[in-house]
């Protein structure tokens, strides 16, 4: 894997909080902002993901589905509804 070095910019405070998180979870400060961005990456991925999908979604089709799903099929034993 290449690594490179980049120069961040952060405000004294945040930096501050962010070697304390680091000493806490017992990790070194560059892995810590690294797992950050990797964290905040996959999330932001995640979204657009769900976006697109719902985006290509046929809902009058998936409404149907549902509509049709365990008909005719008692509860199974622990998924009745409370009284």
């Amino acid at each position: 894997m290449r690594k490179s070095n980049f120069a961040l910019r952060l405000q004294p405070s945040l930096l501050d909080e962010a070697r304390k998180v680091a000493e806490t979870e017992g990790v070194a400060l560059n892995q810590f902002i690294n797992v950050a961005v990797a964290e905040k990456l996959s999330a932001l991925r995640t979204e657009s993901y769900f976006k697109e999908r719902a985006a290509r979604a046929d809902l009058p089709q998936a409404l149907d589905i549902l509509s049709r799903s365990g008909k005719g099929n008692p509860p199974m034993e622990g998924d009745e509804l409370p009284d």
